[in-house]
């Protein structure tokens, strides 16, 4: 699957949301079938994230029920030159939610 820059910009930012809630779903258990249905679910529940405008509350809810691992091991380098950590990080706190320092997600590092 191909990834635009403002997909990858929005894996990111679920994923730092996802962490920062303090409660982390484990993904031990799912398939790479089940993590792209989480991720599709996601991406469609958020796209006003995409376009820049602000999360939804349904939005906001999803980022935290997705599993991190299903999102995480999709940030490669590449697609990790493309994110705007600022902008990740203003969504995040928009949803109500603190970014934890340093936290690593695929290639992407936070400050």
């Amino acid at each position: 699957m191909k990834f635009s820059s403002t997909v990858c910009i929005f894996f990111f930012i679920m994923a730092l949301t996802i962490w920062s809630s303090g409660e982390i779903p484990i993904a031990e258990a799912l398939t790479p079938a089940e993590c792209k249905a989480e991720r599709t679910i996601l991406v469609n529940a958020c796209k006003s994230v995409v376009t820049r405008r602000p999360p939804s509350p349904f939005c906001c809810q999803r980022l935290r029920l997705t599993h991190i691992q299903c999102v995480c091991s999709v940030i490669t380098p590449k697609l990790a030159a493309l994110v705007d950590v600022k902008y990740a990080i203003k969504v995040i706190q928009s949803c109500g939610r603190q970014v934890p320092r340093h936290f690593k997600c695929g290639s992407i590092t936070t400050p």
